[in-house]
């Protein structure tokens, strides 16, 4: 079982909602991949790069029911993908908010 302090250098204040000593970070890479997508910097991207590397992060990415837009556009960027490939857009397009639509 890979521990999150495995992550070295990850930013402790993505995880502040559970206990970092008894988490599997491979089980849970799609939570850890999304948190560091929407709340992490580029220090982070580069860590989660490394480790789990680019295609499983576009896997796990394209089935994510959330997405922040910044953070879908910059997956199209890097992926080479349409907004359209990801699960996300659907949603949200599904789900507009009265005050975006």
């Amino acid at each position: 079982m890979a521990q999150l302090s495995n992550l070295y250098g990850l930013n402790q204040h993505l995880f502040w909602d559970i206990d970092t000593q008894n988490f599997d970070i491979d089980k849970s890479a799609a939570w850890i991949i999304q948190r560091v997508l929407e709340y992490g910097d580029l220090k982070d991207w580069n860590i989660i790069e490394d480790h789990f590397g680019l295609d499983k992060i576009i896997a796990c990415s394209l089935n994510f029911r959330t997405l922040d837009p910044v953070a879908l556009s910059f997956l199209c960027f890097i992926s080479g993908l349409n907004k359209e490939n990801f699960r996300c857009y659907h949603t949200a397009q599904s789900n507009p908010t009265p005050w975006n639509s």
